[in-house]
């Protein structure tokens, strides 16, 4: 009886590219098995998201040769979700998507460990997102994606000509879809354009006008944004609406329902309410797919050198036959987020706390309930409660000796700021300058003044 033939590698289509040379490899491309190896246990991804492309894109990595993955998702699975996030079950409703995702690749990709997280990304210190080598992103909104844009441009740092310091620079990998629609593209910071500097590539979000909300509704949709933006605020007073709150969106789809039937409309369901209400984008199983691989791919890329990445964003179009371009946008120089920094001149004598307030009227920052960092150290956190007690008294002393006398230097600060008349929590980096201290050297930190 002939010996029973050996079963191929799981890695050998990843062997052929990583254990060969290659034309259009990149320039630190070193190949070999110390690489893949390295790839496994080394490399450190996270993935933002658990939902339909998120769900793809855990699967891809861990086919793909990465063992050491991260997630982190906010949501809980729903009914709703099942058509097209493949990783969970009718049993799985009701919890979170991080972990059942996790736990469903870990069952089928043998040697991957992933690590969920169930949370909000805002809730994570910033030093949560450094330790990994690239960031992906399977995210729906847009709020979420500047978040993670902004953090991972915090940790960008400029030299004195004001070009990225390499080793500074945090990957981000994002796919984004839309019906038979969708997008997969490559942000470096500081080298090509990140997601602040093309934000103009999303259409405005859609804005009924009050008076139709309230007099003449024609749609479902109409009935479901007069429960949410008007209803609401004449029966909960002074509360403000959590789109997150299981028990806050029940309330207004109940509420639509009774709007709907007054005026005739058919067509208010759960689904639909929060899909209006939290403006989440509808998704197609094979559009996330093909997304999502190519995604995986320029991670792999990125983590290994063994192709050019993506120069810099590619569409893809499955409605009518089979479209996908790829164009080089361009990245802006003074782009608030992946930029250098706002330069602000200051006063050694200025306290912190007359430093946040004057966040709040400087004309590009316009930033509330700032909390301020600087070199990873709080030097004043809003929340939680813990965190405000123990910084707070540093709001009363100058912030030239909290920032260690230092002339010339990098500040983050978290904080809110209004858009549209929504409210947005945002990162940003300024360059403080002190007027009138002798000495003045080149910044400690990012950029030049």
């Amino acid at each position: 009886m002939a010996d029973t033939e050996a079963q191929p590698s799981r890695s050998r289509d990843l062997d052929k590219l990583l254990l060969r040379p290659g034309n259009l490899v990149g320039a630190n491309f070193d190949p070999g098995e110390e690489l893949r190896d390295d790839l496994a246990k080394s490399a450190k991804v996270l993935v933002v998201g658990a939902g339909g492309l998120g769900c793809e894109l855990l699967k891809d990595l861990a086919l793909s040769g990465f063992q050491n993955l991260e997630v982190i998702d906010m949501d809980r699975i729903e009914v709703t979700n099942l058509n097209r996030q493949f990783l969970f079950r009718f049993e799985d409703v009701g919890k979170p998507k991080a972990e059942v995702a996790a736990k469903r690749v870990m069952e089928r990709v043998s040697g991957v460990n992933i690590k969920p997280h169930y949370g909000r990304i805002e809730d994570k210190e910033i030093d949560f997102y450094s330790d990994f080598i690239i960031i992906a992103l399977g995210l729906d909104s847009i709020e979420a994606r500047s978040y993670i844009n902004a953090v991972a441009c915090s940790f960008l740092e400029y030299d004195c000509d004001d070009n990225a310091r390499e080793e500074t620079i945090k990957p981000m990998v994002d796919g984004g879809t839309e019906g038979f629609k969708g997008h997969a593209r490559v942000i470096l910071p500081g080298v090509t354009p990140c997601f602040e500097c093309t934000i103009w590539l999303f259409p405005p979000q859609v804005k009924f006008p009050l008076c139709t909300l309230a007099e003449t509704p024609r749609t479902a949709a109409h009935c479901i944004e007069y429960a949410h933006l008007i209803k609401w605020d004449e029966v909960h007073s002074g509360k403000a609406f959590d789109p997150d709150d299981p028990e806050h969106m029940k309330w207004v789809y109940n509420e639509a329902v009774k709007r709907a039937e007054l005026f005739g409309i058919p067509g208010v369901t759960y689904s639909l309410t929060q899909g209006v209400v939290k403006n989440i984008i509808p998704a197609i199983a094979s559009t996330n797919a093909i997304i999502s691989a190519a995604c995986a791919l320029e991670t792999l890329k990125l983590a290994s050198g063994c192709s050019k990445t993506l120069s810099n964003y590619l569409t893809y179009n499955g409605a009518e036959g089979l479209h996908t371009k790829v164009t080089e946008f361009v990245r802006d120089k003074d782009c608030l987020v992946c930029g250098p920094g706002v330069l602000i001149e200051l006063e050694t004598s200025i306290t912190l706390q007359k430093f946040i307030g004057l966040l709040e009227e400087h004309p590009k920052l316009l930033l509330s309930k700032a909390s301020v960092t600087h070199q990873g150290n709080n030097l004043y956190m809003q929340a939680p409660p813990v965190l405000e007690e123990m910084t707070r008294s540093n709001l009363s002393l100058p912030l030239f000796d909290l920032m260690g006398k230092t002339t010339k230097t990098t500040l983050h600060v978290t904080g809110t700021t209004s858009k549209n008349d929504k409210k947005t929590s945002v990162l940003r980096k300024l360059r403080v300058v002190f007027k009138g201290v002798d000495g003045v050297t080149d910044m400690d930190t990012a950029g030049g003044a």
